[in-house]
């Protein structure tokens, strides 16, 4: 009995091709053969949100997603986020809002937070709480998380509003 599967997705905007065993999960995979180490894998639960990642633009757990489960997907990490420029501002607000400390959790919330903002530009505050719940933070407290995704979405509804006068 095969006990591995082949699957191709595209990874950071990479096509790839792999094996693996049927009950390995994505975020073995990426860390383990891809060395993609913003992939936290905390709790192994799905619940501290530290190994969040991008599939098909949705935010997933990938400690609790089997790798197979991304065979024709396509799975982003900060890595590849980072690299395209996707969050530069998110990033810098982050930095600017001091979001961040120890920065275990800050890939989780990265992703979380573009996953919402790509769904809603213009978030209340009371929906970046609700959306970045299930990631734990145990340095910074959420305001400052909360402030940083708030600033990034005002910037670019300001960024994408016409010119006056056009």
């Amino acid at each position: 009995m095969d006990r591995e599967r082949a699957i191709a997705f595209t990874l950071n905007a990479e096509p790839t091709r792999c094996r693996v065993e049927a009950r390995s999960h994505l975020g073995d995979l990426l860390r383990l053969e891809y060395g993609l180490t913003s992939v936290h894998l905390g709790c192994e639960h799905g619940v501290c949100g530290a190994c969040t990642v991008l599939v098909d633009g949705h935010a997933v757990r990938s400690c609790l997603m089997l790798a197979v489960q991304a065979d024709g997907a396509v799975v982003e990490t900060i890595e590849g986020l980072t690299e395209r420029g996707a969050i530069a501002d998110l990033q810098d607000a982050f930095h600017v809002r001091n979001a961040l400390q120890c920065g275990y959790c800050t890939p989780g919330m990265l992703t979380t937070a573009t996953e919402l903002l790509s769904q809603n530009t213009t978030p209340s505050r009371a929906a970046i709480r609700a959306a970045i719940g299930g990631n734990y933070c145990r340095c910074t407290g959420y305001q400052a998380i909360v402030d940083a995704i708030a600033t990034t979405a005002a910037a670019r509804a300001t960024a994408a509003a016409p010119e006056a006068g056009e």
